[in-house]
């Protein structure tokens, strides 16, 4: 298989890693949260991730055997400021002036809109490419969690809270697409400036809000689970991001509420419903239409320079400079490159290489 080809269906595989890894943490949150300020866990969990990500990145920076991702550059700071600014800080705030607002059935539906702003930004406002399967599978997927949320009633509580509620998944929509942009540079310093940045924050806002501390243990394992379901999360958040674009990544990871459905069901001895095997059947039908994709067709690569990690593929055909690392195939590497004007055809995903526009 080409590389052209793997690199995609790798990317599969980490957005439902990334959607399994943070769906796991709703039953293990809820043990935590007895006693503890959901904004408080909130900034404890994000702290985690990226407290325990800067260890990893420190010790990554220091090795000499492992392969060293870009690191993010001066261009990066404005898209990734605004991810942190949108979607760390402003998203959970809404979030939590929400929840104090409107009831629960109606607060578990409407938090299914991160998925479908996510892609409908991607969509009309960064021209990624869709196509009718996409849009459907997307939808089917969507379903699949509004029939997981649905409590059998529904109840609003007014405007303002499910407004609030609304307008922290359209941040967590613009931050997802905000990322991709910077997609191609390290994933773990990503995740972890996002995790440090989120916490404080939460945190702060927590501890001014009256918030007491919870039990060492508490903390602890909001931590390590902050670590694992946020940290690690959204490292391959990030790393899928890379290879499948920003809607079929959300779209993917919009299948998280069912593992954490499954997993609380066998934490707490419950009984599998029919809703959840009916959601689980609208899931697998979605994540069926995407992967089933093939999107091929003869496009154009403009002349590009940038940096990232990559072997010598079809798309990466450069001569190295005597400062850059030694050629390691298969092994990749990272330095700055040249990409020359091509035009050819293969099946392909709008990854960082294909963000070409479509007639």
């Amino acid at each position: 298989m080409s590389p052209a080809i793997h690199q995609p269906r790798r990317g599969v595989g980490v957005a439902l890693a990334a959607a399994a890894l943070f769906g796991a943490s709703t039953p293990f949150a809820k043990l935590l949260l007895e006693g503890t300020s959901p904004q408080l866990l909130a900034g404890l969990l994000y702290l985690g991730s990226g407290a325990g990500l800067l260890l990893v990145w420190a010790r990554g920076r220091r090795s000499v055997k492992a392969v060293r991702e870009t690191a993010l550059a001066r261009r990066d700071v404005l898209w990734l400021a605004g991810a942190i600014s949108v979607g760390g800080v402003l998203g959970p705030l809404l979030l939590m002036i929400g929840l104090t607002r409107t009831p629960a059935s109606g607060a578990s539906l409407l938090l299914n809109l991160e998925g479908v702003f996510t892609a409908l930004i991607a969509w009309f406002a960064f021209r990624e490419n869709f196509d009718r399967r996409i849009a459907l599978g997307m939808l089917v997927i969507v379903a699949g969690g509004i029939a997981l949320s649905w409590e059998g009633r529904l109840s609003w509580g007014g405007l303002a809270g499910p407004l609030a509620v609304s307008g922290a998944c359209l941040c967590w929509g613009i931050d997802n697409n905000l990322t991709q942009k910077v997609s191609a540079g390290d994933p773990v310093q990503i995740a972890m400036l996002k995790g440090l940045a989120a916490g404080s924050v939460n945190t702060a806002i927590a501890l001014l809000l009256g918030a007491n501390w919870p039990p060492g243990p508490n903390i602890i394992g909001a931590l390590s689970l902050g670590f694992l379901s946020y940290g690690v999360s959204l490292v391959f958040f990030v790393l899928a991001l890379r290879h499948l674009g920003t809607a079929r990544t959300g779209a993917y990871f919009s299948t998280a509420p069912f593992v954490g459905a499954v997993l609380s069901f066998a934490m707490f001895h419950e009984r599998p419903t029919p809703l959840l095997l009916f959601a689980a059947t609208l899931m697998a039908i979605g994540v069926w239409l995407h992967l089933t994709e093939r999107h091929e067709h003869e496009h154009r690569h403009k002349a590009m320079e940038h940096d990232h990690t990559h072997v010598h593929d079809e798309h990466h055909q450069h001569v190295h400079a005597l400062s850059d690392p030694p050629v390691t195939d298969p092994k990749p590497h990272t330095h700055h490159h040249w990409h020359s004007p091509m035009v050819h055809a293969h099946p392909h995903y709008p990854d960082i290489h294909h963000r070409h526009e479509h007639d």
